[in-house]
């Protein structure tokens, strides 16, 4: 009861604070925190280079809430800043706001599961799921998104803001272009769907737009049929040239010969062996690929990694 009363207190401060006009019971309905724990955690994010406290922090469950939300913040006398975070993956305090609200996106209960439409060949999902979550309700199904991240634990509201590039965008395009629709929440508190067809201004300028021009709450994601086996090879090269050359060859193959996954990256000096660490490799291995780079380019080595979708039928001739 005394936890209750504080929270209402504080809320009321921050209403008085930003000149919002919605009630106390109302903004603790929507899910407005100032529990210490909760804008701790949305004052940093993965670069560890910012640190600014929120005034307080919404854990919406529905698109509805962040708009209602929104909406107030638009409303208020004295305006303020009301900045959507995902699982924080952003560098340098994208998400953050010291003058305003940040709205946890991510979180348990948020949005409801992925719905997936198998027939149609799309899921819906909340703009705070994780893409690990998406790609765990499409395999369900047998199916899953064309167009990935490396890293999955990131929210599909934070790399649609961006693009959403992988090894499949030379193939399929970023996560941007493989997008059927959204709802999202404007910055005067509007839910609007839109789509290449419907709103289709707001729709071009959410993607990618860095989160300038509202919060995705929905998003349509185009599937495919999931992969039953893969074959994965990692290149070596210390050569710049010839790695350059190498990738774009690759990604300008075509039918059978295509790969599913082209990507090339840098190994720098002590990432060399962490780089490396891995249960598919032998432990001898990245010992040799350490002496490999300091007899090379001073430590530097560039790296292809490609992915062959197969059948299980296919597997004794996948090789050649």
């Amino acid at each position: 009861m005394a936890t209750k009363l504080l929270l209402t207190f504080a809320i009321c401060r921050l209403i008085v604070t930003v000149g919002l006009t919605l009630e106390p019971t109302e903004l603790l309905r929507l899910g407005l925190t100032v529990d210490p724990f909760d804008v701790e955690s949305a004052s940093a994010d993965f670069g560890l280079m910012t640190k600014v406290e929120p005034l307080a922090v919404l854990r919406p469950s529905s698109a509805k809430d962040v708009a209602q939300f929104v909406k107030a913040a638009y409303e208020s006398s004295h305006g303020f800043t009301v900045s959507a975070r995902g699982h924080g993956h952003s560098i340098n305090g994208q998400a953050q706001t010291g003058t305003g609200v940040v709205v946890q996106m991510s979180g348990v209960g948020s949005g409801g599961k992925p719905r997936v439409w198998g027939d149609d060949m799309y899921v819906d999902v909340w703009g705070g799921e994780l893409w690990i979550d998406v790609l765990k309700s499409c395999l369900a199904y047998g199916l899953a998104p064309k167009s990935w991240t490396d890293y999955l634990y990131l929210s599909v509201g934070g790399t649609l803001s961006n693009a959403g590039i992988s090894g499949q965008a030379f193939h399929h395009g970023p996560q941007i272009s493989n997008v059927h629709e959204l709802d999202v929440v404007t910055g005067k508190g509007e839910l609007m769907t839109c789509s290449k067809e419907q709103n289709p201004e707001l729709f071009h300028a959410v993607l990618g737009g860095l989160g300038q021009f509202g919060i995705i709450t929905r998003a349509r994601i185009s599937l495919e049929p999931a992969p039953q086996r893969v074959r994965w090879i990692r290149v070596l090269y210390s050569n710049f040239s010839a790695f350059t050359k190498d990738q774009e060859y690759l990604i300008s193959l075509h039918g059978n010969q295509k790969f599913d996954y082209v990507e090339g990256f840098v190994i720098v000096d002590e990432g060399l062996i962490n780089n490396w660490r891995s249960s598919f490799f032998s432990p001898r291995n990245p010992v040799k690929i350490s002496s490999l780079g300091s007899n090379n380019n001073g430590g530097v080595l560039y790296c292809l990694e490609i992915t062959k979708n197969y059948h299980e039928s296919t597997a004794e001739t996948i090789d050649q």
